[in-house]
């Protein structure tokens, strides 16, 4: 089973950027980041396909938040720019993701894997 590993977190003040890194142990279909604030429900925001790169986003990163790949490393980045305080969260990488009617969707059950999350706080 592939393993995941994040990094990249930390606090950041409203409007700042972080750049977070999903490094994979093996090779993977699909990687999605997921976020889950205090008290709220997990919320896929960005995802993309290994072989194509088809990427989507929720709306709620849309246009701040930008997901790439780097096949040779096997790491998947997520650039995250003009951040608010909403934003924090604890950030999650995992494998397979799919997408259906433009929600991302994380492994069902024990099938797939999950990193251990990475804290972002957006806060001045």
């Amino acid at each position: 089973q592939v393993q995941l590993v994040e990094s990249g977190g930390g606090l950041v003040q409203p409007g700042g950027s972080l750049r977070l890194s999903c490094a994979a142990s093996g090779d993977t279909y699909s990687i999605g980041w997921f976020r889950q604030a205090p008290g709220k429900e997990r919320e896929g925001i960005s995802c993309i396909s290994i072989p194509d790169g088809t990427i989507y986003y929720s709306d709620s990163v849309k246009d701040r938040f930008t997901i790439s790949r780097d096949n040779a490393k096997n790491t998947v980045d997520l650039q995250m720019n003009s951040l608010k305080p909403e934003d924090t969260a604890v950030y999650y990488c995992a494998t397979p993701v799919t997408v259906v009617g433009g929600t991302i969707y994380p492994p069902h059950g024990d099938f797939g894997s999950w990193g251990r999350g990475t804290q972002v706080t957006v806060s001045s």
